[in-house]
């Protein structure tokens, strides 16, 4: 959809800081203020059918930037640098000018175009950060699937990378794959532990 005037405000929020492998995804959304959504919040309090919903319809009423930090930048940057990246690249690519932004948690990323502030917790307090949770969940998870069908046997469909008892195990059984995030320990400690197989075969 295409916006005349600027807008007074974009959320922004991330999804996949925590695991052991697959991209840090961020969104930014600018809402219309005359076509409202309800129901909108953390995306981690809705169900997953709720969330999808919720998607399409932002994806139809509002503007969307998306932002993706691959597992290879993580390990060059860090995490946090890495999510602070993202963001910036999502905001970017809004497509719409916007006079505020609004950010889950408690950093701001550097060298954005207009003035910023951390909110913690503000995909629960914030309409737009809600919907920029929910934007970047949604495609990370999406993200994890098809990781899923290429890297069969870690369990990525289910946990999406996350460090569950269920990927842990995987991971020592059958090693690191491509899209594992090499600095971290649990990866790293199962590299080291074994010698590197065929570089198109996860382990």
């Amino acid at each position: 959809m295409d916006f005349c005037s600027t807008l007074p405000l974009a959320g922004v929020d991330e999804a996949g800081r925590g695991p052991l492998a697959g991209p840090v995804v961020a969104a930014a959304v600018a809402l219309d203020p005359d076509r409202p959504i309800a129901g909108l919040g953390d995306s981690k309090a809705l169900s997953e059918k709720r969330r999808r919903m919720l998607f399409q319809e932002i994806s139809d009423k509002a503007h969307i930037g998306v932002g993706i930090a691959e597992p290879a930048e993580i390990d060059r940057l860090n995490i946090l640098h890495a999510t602070t990246a993202a963001m910036r690249r999502a905001v970017l690519g809004l497509g719409v000018a916007v006079t505020e932004i609004q950010i889950d948690g408690n950093r701001v990323p550097p060298d954005l175009p207009v003035p910023a502030s951390a909110i913690i917790k503000g995909d629960a307090k914030v309409a737009a950060i809600g919907a920029a949770s929910i934007i970047a969940k949604t495609l990370r998870d999406d993200l994890m699937l098809l990781a899923d069908a290429r890297y069969p046997g870690y369990g990525f469909a289910r946990h999406k990378g996350y460090p569950s008892p269920v990927h842990r195990e995987a991971l020592e059984r059958l090693g690191p794959c491509p899209i594992h995030r090499m600095s971290y320990a649990p990866v790293r400690k199962a590299l080291e532990s074994r010698q590197p197989r065929d570089a198109n075969h996860c382990g």
